[in-house]
């Protein structure tokens, strides 16, 4: 039975947990997390793992005592730190790890979020965890650990995850920073995010995390809106994940505005602009609609329009109906030259083939819906 009902989470783990002294990656917190993400894929929930602490993890092995840390510092520190982080996590799992490395620019490149879409659902389907952090290395901005909150978000968005679980080092969003307040109280449950809980978050107090609450509300703020759970939760706890695995409260959820397939629906539908239509036969329709399938390049007769890969395209039957609207994985060009194909054959007839699907059922609505 999956975890609380969710089907597929991503899960949030800062600096502050993965080195906790900043000199380097220590197991002392994830230990914990590591069973947890177990026990949810022995449980039949999936996961992707968003990780920070590739500038904490190489930090000890670049010579520099000053502080702020220059750009070029923390890049060569993140440059030491991937593998490392990476190779903690590895020992800590029996079965295969990935690592994706992302920066916002590719999350809003068209052909460059179709691509990580793809390889998400490639990897778990294969049954292999994604680790995705952000591309410190090659940032030109100045590199800010929280932002992997917001970064989180986005991949949740992009996976189309039931839930957001993100790890701090509180039990979750108190009505003033517990602290310094000693009478400050937990927030279990957030039904809307307002500015009074924007105004409740305070500064990083930790030496190797930039990022405070004010980013993880800000991340839960942009997954909720996309129909999708978020836990702010205590990531040193052990007993924390227990709870969750026993499916009782633990943190502060901030609940989904509102369902997770009709708000994807509802962007596929209405927040995107058709750049063509695909053509497709009797056999593709009938697919389509009764089976939920996805499109295949066997049952395409035509393209209509000059679009790219990545753009929004209408389904059209043969009499011309227009029955659904999704994202195509080919441009019209390369759809003219496989159209009526098998998928095993896209690779010798393009020379390459980054999807055995046109059109992902995933990522594209009925119109009748």
């Amino acid at each position: 039975m999956a975890v609380r009902g969710w089907k597929r989470i991503v899960l949030k783990v800062g600096s502050a947990l993965i080195a906790p002294t900043a000199d380097g990656c220590s197991t002392r917190y994830l230990l914990s997390i590591a069973r947890f993400i177990a026990e949810c894929r022995a449980a039949g929930t999936e996961v992707v793992l968003v990780s920070s602490g590739s500038v904490a993890a190489g930090r000890n092995a670049i010579s520099y005592k000053q502080l702020p840390l220059p750009i070029n510092i923390k890049q060569a520190m993140a440059a030491v730190g991937q593998s490392r982080m990476m190779a903690s996590w590895a020992q800590l799992f029996d079965f295969d790890c990935a690592q994706i490395l992302l920066t916002h620019d590719d999350l809003k490149d068209r052909r460059r979020y179709l691509n990580i879409d793809n390889t998400l659902r490639t990897l778990l389907a294969n049954q292999v965890l994604p680790i995705v952090n952000e591309n410190d290395t090659v940032a030109t901005a100045e590199l800010k650990v929280g932002d992997n909150d917001n970064l989180a978000a986005m991949v949740a968005i992009v996976a189309d995850a039931d839930a957001l679980l993100i790890c701090s080092d509180i039990d979750g969003l108190y009505t003033a920073n517990p602290r310094t307040v000693p009478e400050a109280q937990l927030i279990p449950l957030v039904a809307k995010i307002t500015a009074e809980i924007y105004a409740m978050a305070g500064g990083s107090h930790h030496a190797i995390g930039t990022g405070g609450m004010a980013t993880k509300i800000q991340a839960a703020d942009k997954a909720t809106a996309a129909g999708i759970d978020t836990l702010i939760i205590n990531g040193q706890k052990a007993v924390t994940f227990d709870e969750l695995l026993a499916n009782r409260p633990a943190g502060t959820l901030f609940q989904r505005q509102q369902e997770r397939l009709s708000a994807k629906k509802h962007w596929l539908r209405h927040n995107l602009k058709p750049r063509g239509a695909i053509l497709i036969d009797a056999g593709a329709e009938q697919a389509l609609q009764l089976r939920g399938a996805s499109l295949l390049p066997s049952g395409i007769t035509g393209t209509e329009g000059n679009f790219e890969k990545g753009d929004a395209v209408l389904l059209k039957s043969s009499t011309a109906n227009t029955l659904a609207q999704g994202i195509s994985q080919y441009s019209a060009l390369e759809l003219g030259k496989i159209a009526g194909a098998k998928s095993q054959q896209i690779a010798s007839l393009l020379g390459y083939c980054p999807s055995e699907v046109a059109v992902h059922r995933d990522d594209l609505v009925l119109l009748g819906d």
